[in-house]
């Protein structure tokens, strides 16, 4: 190891750095991050740099570098574009002991500013040495997308109830375990979510109590997966789909989406086809209650968005009624992700101007739909579930007053590498619903939009 990793504390403490432009305009932003004293000598400044000196945010000394610019100096960041005055900026930084960076120089310097991710107090600082400044901040970006953005103030409640934690747990085991059970439990999903209050309360309830109450009580994560393509999930639904002990899934979860899930974890299938449910809805909104009273933490994962046709709020009622923590995680739903992938949008200033999501059966089965409100000028129509209906839609449509040849479009499996996109009008659809045997899922998009597909259309599935 030939650099030692250290966090220095360099508050209101005076530091230099040399050079005027965009680079070193990237390290004094560092630098006030630590809040520290900056001192600029240059003889310009960039635009950055030049807001930050006449807002009095730094020190600006309008001029070459010289030895005098560093006394009483706690370190040294050397950023010119001349090779020689930064040479002799580090020689002489040495000379007085004082820690010096020369950019893009690692044999100047006597430290590295690494890559940083920030969820103060919590840091995490990445360098390679000075050998691939890409590689460290592709890192960073992999841990940016791992650590929840409020993990700080998590950091920061602990902090806050360590001497109590302390007090009623003297053992260091105990107190170890107890601890993981609050980053691992209700309490830090309520901390991500922006329940601060309601973590406070359960933190204290969890000291007051003579027994273990910590996790007497689990916790449900209804989450969003999207229309298929694993790689429109969202950070924090792959974070709890990595730390549910019990996953139930839809039919419309892709596979490979389920198979992102923790590998221990326990799945249910509760899929349900046109009058065919694996289990009735209220059997799995209860089936989520029961398990979640067990102290487990269940991931219920539907395709889509929990909120957009998928019946999300009817299962958390029931949550909110037995008083079970819960949090919503939206996903991208079918409507925008398909056409998205189908090079179709779902307004344009030229084509459209209001978009319309709506359901081809409703909850008995039937279809019965306000008609008179979809037959509005530059208007998409967007039909969820709409596959075994579609001969009658359309005709309804037309008869109500849409032209034949308004353009139409079904998407198949989309974002999917079984994608497959039909293109015709609603006199056509049916019919070409039926030679290509079309089944669900199977998004219907209506509307002059659909014009767009063929110069858009940018995902190409492989054959």
């Amino acid at each position: 190891m030939k650099y030692l990793p250290v966090f220095l504390d360099i508050t209101i403490t005076p530091c230099l750095v040399v050079g005027g432009g965009v680079v070193a305009a990237r390290k004094v932003e560092q630098l006030r991050k630590a809040n520290a004293q900056v001192i600029v000598v240059a003889p310009k400044l960039c635009p950055a740099l030049s807001a930050l000196a006449d807002n009095q945010l730094i020190t600006y000394i309008c001029s070459d570098f010289n030895e005098d610019n560093l006394q009483e100096k706690t370190l040294v960041i050397a950023a010119t574009d001349d090779a020689a005055v930064n040479k002799r900026i580090s020689e002489l930084a040495k000379e007085r002991n004082l820690p010096v960076n020369v950019v893009d120089n690692p044999e100047l310097c006597s430290f590295i500013m690494p890559s940083v991710v920030d969820r103060d107090p919590v840091q995490i600082a990445i360098s390679t040495g000075g050998a691939s400044p890409v590689l460290a901040r592709l890192l960073r970006g992999r841990l940016e997308s791992l650590i929840p953005s409020s993990y700080g103030n998590l950091a920061q409640l602990m902090q806050k109830f360590r001497n109590a934690v302390k007090a009623k747990y003297p053992d260091m085991q105990h107190r170890r375990r107890y601890w993981e059970n609050v980053l691992q439990g209700p309490i830090a999903e309520m901390i991500y979510v922006g329940q601060q209050k309601k973590a406070l309360s359960a933190l204290e309830k969890t000291l007051s109590d003579d027994a273990d109450t910590i996790n007497k009580t689990g916790e449900v994560y209804l989450v969003g997966a999207g229309p298929g393509d694993p790689d429109l999930l969202t950070f924090r639904a792959l974070r709890l789909m990595q730390q549910a002990e019990v996953v139930l899934y839809d039919r419309l979860v892709a596979p490979v989406i389920v198979d992102l899930c923790r590998k221990d974890a326990e799945r249910i299938y509760v899929g349900k086809k046109r009058n065919q449910h694996a289990l009735p809805q209220e059997d799995i909104s209860q089936l989520l209650v029961d398990l979640a009273k067990q102290g487990k933490r269940v991931l219920r994962l539907k395709g889509g968005d929990p909120f957009i046709f998928g019946r999300g709020g009817e299962e958390i009622e029931l949550l909110a009624a037995e008083h079970i923590p819960f949090q919503v995680i939206p996903g991208v739903t079918a409507a925008s992700g398909c056409a998205s992938y189908a090079g179709i949008p779902l307004t344009h200033r030229d084509y459209a101007h209001t978009c319309v999501f709506i359901t081809g059966h409703l909850k008995d089965g039937s279809t019965d739909l306000n008609w008179e409100t979809l037959i509005q000028p530059k208007q998409t129509i967007v039909v969820y579930m709409g596959v075994m209906g579609l001969e009658l839609f359309c005709r309804e449509l037309i008869t109500r007053g849409l032209p034949n040849t308004m353009p139409a479009a079904l998407i198949q499996r989309g974002t999917t590498p079984q994608q497959k996109v039909h293109i015709g009008d609603l006199a056509t659809l049916p019919e070409i619903s039926k030679q290509h045997d079309i089944k669900p899922p199977t998004m219907i998009i209506i509307g002059e939009v659909v014009k767009l597909h063929e110069s858009l259309s940018w995902f190409e599935p492989p054959a």
